[in-house]
């Protein structure tokens, strides 16, 4: 029993350990942000000596933080709708037929999880296909590396759902495509939530992909836009930080809102294969 409680003490004092590793630099970001150019400076967790909010007010004045969001909004959008269609109808075909040839299409999208995208051929194709530095170029770039997970997510919760729900619709006359939109496709809702929130947040966080992919500063994401901040504004801390609050700020209160519904996303058919 001693060993038991000894065993549970220490796992809770790990995760605090790695709840700080995440909670503090948050915390150090969120204080200086409303301090000024001199303590921000100092990079430190104590309280300002004065409160200095007009840090954001400046920000919205100095970057063209409106565009970076617009941006941000749109290609994260056009990403969840084109991987949420193309991973729910693949899994679906996947699961439900299970033959030969789709079993090595599932494996190649399960590779897809392992090797990295390689920067320089992708490149060369979009220029080829002069989809490079456009929103098309961006949107089909995350989609191709954002869609293995989300397949092999959804194939595993197909898992879950009754065949005998696919053979009474057959019976009542329903057509394939039918069958994926008016049955299977309502069923997929946790897990498709599950989707929205990973994908939007990796698409809203990632930084390489459109400074590579994308040279025209009036396209640029808001995580773009902090880079050009900071070589601009690299002495006043307060603005950069402040800069920060607003980016983290959106996708913070999205995943502690739905949170729940990760959770559930990621075990949902975890129980029945």
């Amino acid at each position: 029993m001693v060993s038991r409680r000894a065993g549970r003490f220490g796992l809770e004092a790990l995760a605090c350990m790695l709840a700080a590793l995440v909670v503090i630099p948050f915390v150090m970001i969120c204080i200086n942000s409303v301090k000024g150019v001199r303590e921000a400076a100092l990079f430190s967790l104590s309280l300002p000596t004065e409160w200095v909010f007009a840090n954001y007010s400046e920000v919205f004045q100095s970057a063209h933080i409106a565009r970076g969001f617009f941006n941000s909004f749109l290609i994260s959008a056009l990403v969840v709708m084109s991987v949420n269609l193309c991973a729910s109808m693949a899994a679906f075909v996947i699961q439900r037929r299970n033959d030969k040839l789709l079993r090595a299409v599932y494996y190649l999208f399960i590779m897809g999880l392992i090797v990295p995208a390689s920067i320089i051929p992708t490149i060369k194709l979009m220029m080829d296909l002069h989809i490079h530095n456009t929103y098309l170029g961006i949107v089909l770039y995350y989609t191709s590396v954002l869609l293995p997970f989300s397949v092999f997510l959804l194939t595993g919760f197909m898992k879950s759902v009754p065949r005998e729900l696919d053979e009474s619709a057959v019976l009542d006359g329903c057509g394939f495509f039918r069958m994926y939109t008016a049955i299977v496709l309502p069923l997929l809702v946790s897990v498709l939530v599950t989707v929205t929130i990973v994908v939007m947040m990796s698409v809203w966080n990632d930084f390489f992909g459109p400074f590579y992919l994308i040279t025209d500063s009036t396209k640029w994401t808001i995580i773009l836009s902090i880079y050009s901040f900071v070589t601009q504004y690299n002495t006043n801390w307060g603005l950069v930080f402040a800069f920060m609050m607003m980016v983290i700020a959106p996708v913070l209160v999205i995943y502690l809102l739905l949170q729940r519904f990760i959770i559930e996303g990621l075990t949902a058919g975890s129980l029945k294969g």
